[in-house]
This record gives structure tokens, C-alpha cells and sequence, in this order.
């Protein structure tokens, strides 16, 4: 097998003669250095423009867990595949994390080149595998300023291309609006736009799309009349509204896998309650948030017959934007309470949804508009919707 790369390469030296450094040079770059820094002037690290690839296995722990030995030599093998992917689109490997690459490319065509051919890659050679072994990477790609400091990058260019990756499904890969409109039609592929995603550390929303690796599967509507077509938009809106009158909490999320939980299934009713949203705009409020999502733990965790993973495991994902998908199978459970909250004044709001992430069914979602005096009678009524739906 060949080995990879390593990602750090230390600067070449040319054959030519080298002047060796006298002690009065070196004493001359170091006093220049010195007065520099004295000065006051503050040293601008070097930025460029580049395009940024992140990618992370899916469910490493669980595999590792499962087959320490098999996942990684199965890991390195898919490293070396990336190594390969990167050198042929012009990129360098700019370090490995464990099961984790960073890379970085000329341009942002290049990267999703790059990302595509990895993943039509592994999908081929996953294929082979039952699906408890198969190590499908997520990918996120971004265009943006990054700097570089001993041969390393760093700055939001980077950060905003690792929390693409924790949005993207194993084996997928999520771009920015950056890189979606410098692609444009130069690469066989779909893309389907995720909306506006706020991220952590990132001051302004991310506009977020999804690669679609098999382009045309959605496949384009037939041409109808006018006539036709506004009749049949009748029909769907009283479609619609009927389905929505008889069952609000219809929406879906893509389903858990019992395969990939890192966990065996609790037989009792299992429950993961995230921390809730501060939507208030004023960090001040972020206790009262925290706080009503530990009191429903506490109470929950209370009730005979419920499994409710701990507070620690669940805060983690506080500020991540993660699926409910990946939260059940990280923590092996079968539903999942997500929510947000609003204070102004003496008013608050709070909203939430209660997932079965089995099947991606939201079994409600409900608002509760409450004054401030009333909270705990709140936190009571939020907890009976759960029991009732636990039932």
C-alpha cells in the first residue's frame, strides 16, 4: 500500500552555496527583530484566497468500538484515496487529525472535484461492505480568507468549512454560497439549496447548499399548460391544507439508523433533550434557556419507565448545528426534544419539537406563550406533552 503523504513538509534547501551565518548577522536579525516588536507596529500574518476541503468519518467511535483494527486499516487505506484525490486536483494536504482531513485547493472547482471523485470512490468500495462497517466520510468545501502560519491555515474560511461538514450526510459533501456560484455549470452536478445557517463562531448566516453526486435524479417536470397548472396548484394547496388541518406535526427529518447508534437501543422509551435556543437576542437570557432544559432533564429523568441521557452528554451539542438524525445515533436513543426560546419584558415564548428520530416524524410541535411569573407552570405543561406522547 502506499504510504501517505505526511501533511507538514518542511521547506526544501536549494544545492546551491550557502553563506554560512556569522554571529554578527545573527546578532543583527535578532536586535531588528527586537525594535520591530517594540515599536508597536502590529505584524500582519499572510491571508490568501482558497478554497477550503474539510472532511470527518461519520461514526468513528462506533466503529472503532465495534473493530478497532479492521476501521483503522480500512481508514488508512481511504486516507490514501484522499491523498491521491487532493495531489491530482492541485491541492495540498494541510494535516490529518485522526480520522479527519484538511485540505486546501487553487480554487473552489478544484475542491468540489476533488470531494466528488472521494466519495464516488468510497461509495464503490463501501459497497461491498454490510452497513455497520462502512467508514462514509462527510465533507464540507468553502471559499474563503484563511492564514497561513507555519504551514498550517487558520480564520472563519476554515471554521465555516468544518461546520459545512457536520451538516452534510455520510457520504455527502455541503458547499457555501461561495463555492456553489465560482463552480457554476463547470461540474456534473445538482445542487440543492439547505437555506441560511447560522453557525457557531461565525457572525453572519452561511448560505448552504447540497452536492447532488448523481445529477438529473431529480429529474425535471413536463411541460403543461398554464390552465392545467394553476389547476393543479388548486388542488395541492387544498391537499396541503386539509394534511396540515389533520396533522401539523407531519414534517420529517431524515430517519436514525439502528445499525449506526453508537449504543444498543434502550428498550424503555429513550429520550435526548438538547439545549434550547436563546432567541431573546440578549445573552443575558441564555441562563433561563440552559436552565429550563436541565429542569426537563431533572424531571424527565425522574419518571419511571424513560431512559433520558444525562445533561453532559447532551450541552455538547450546544451551539452545533446538528441533525436530530446524528444526535440519536451518537447517543442511542429514539427521540429527541429540540426547542427555543423568546423573552420581552415579562412575556416568553417558547417553541418545541418532540421528534421520533426512527422514522423522522415530528410527533408535535408546540408553542407556549407564557408570562414570566408562570415559567414552572410552563416547564410542567412541556413535560405532560412529553409523558402523553411517550405513552
Amino acid at each position: 500500500m502506499r504510504a501517505r503523504p505526511a501533511a507538514r513538509r518542511s521547506a526544501r534547501t536549494g544545492d546551491g552555496w550557502q553563506p554560512a551565518a556569522t554571529p554578527f548577522i545573527v546578532a543583527a536579525v535578532i536586535l531588528h527583530r527586537n525594535l520591530s516588536c517594540m515599536s508597536g507596529a502590529d505584524p500582519q500574518l499572510p491571508r490568501r484566497l482558497a478554497a477550503i476541503l474539510y472532511a470527518d468519518v461519520a461514526g468513528y467511535s462506533r466503529l472503532t468500538g465495534d473493530d478497532e483494527d479492521a476501521t483503522h486499516l480500512r481508514l488508512s487505506q481511504y486516507l490514501d484515496l484522499f491523498s491521491s484525490s487532493i495531489e491530482q486536483h492541485r491541492g495540498r494536504v494541510v494535516h490529518y487529525a485522526g480520522d479527519a482531513v484538511l485540505a486546501m485547493f487553487v480554487s473552489g472547482t478544484e475542491a468540489l472535484s476533488c470531494a466528488a471523485a472521494v466519495q464516488r470512490a468510497l461509495k464503490n468500495r463501501n459497497a461491498e461492505l454490510p452497513a455497520a462497517r462502512r467508514v462514509e466520510f462527510r465533507i464540507g468545501v468553502n471559499l474563503g480568507d484563511v492564514i497561513e502560519d507555519r504551514d498550517d491555515i487558520y480564520g472563519d474560511g476554515v471554521n465555516v468549512a468544518a461546520r459545512l461538514e457536520s451538516l452534510a450526510e455520510p457520504g455527502g459533501i455541503c458547499v457555501s454560497e461561495a463555492v456553489r456560484s465560482s463552480v457554476g455549470k463547470r461540474l456534473a452536478l445538482d445542487f440543492v439549496y439547505l437555506g441560511e445557517q447560522r453557525m457557531k463562531n461565525i457572525a453572519e448566516p452561511v448560505r448552504v447548499y447540497r452536492a447532488v453526486l448523481e445529477p438529473g435524479t431529480r429529474g425535471r417536470a413536463p411541460r403543461v399548460s398554464r390552465r392545467l397548472a394553476a389547476a393543479g396548484a388548486a388542488t395541492l394547496l387544498a391537499i396541503a391544507g386539509a394534511v396540515l388541518w389533520w396533522a401539523p406535526w407531519s414534517a420529517r427529518e431524515e430517519p436514525a439508523s439502528i445499525d449506526r447508534m453508537a449504543y444498543p437501543l434502550p428498550q424503555a422509551p429513550s429520550l435526548a433533550v438538547l439545549p434550547f435556543d436563546n432567541l431573546s437576542g440578549d445573552p443575558a437570557q441564555e441562563y433561563f434557556s440552559d436552565g429550563l432544559t436541565e429542569n426537563l432533564i431533572t424531571t424527565l429523568s425522574q419518571l419511571s419507565g424513560v431512559f433520558v441521557i444525562a445533561r453532559n452528554s447532551t450541552f455538547a451539542y450546544k451551539d452545533r448545528p446538528v441533525k436530530v438524525q446524528q444526535v440519536a445515533e451518537e447517543l442511542g436513543v429514539r427521540y429527541v426534544l429540540e426547542g427555543s426560546f423568546q423573552r420581552a419584558g415579562d412575556e416568553i415564548r417558547v417553541q418545541a419539537h418532540f421528534i421520533d428520530a426512527l422514522s423522522g416524524r415530528h410527533l408535535w410541535a408546540k408553542r407556549f406563550d407564557r408570562r414570566w411569573v408562570d415559567v414552572f407552570a410552563l416547564q410542567d405543561d412541556l413535560t405532560g406533552q412529553i409523558v402523553d406522547a411517550l405513552a
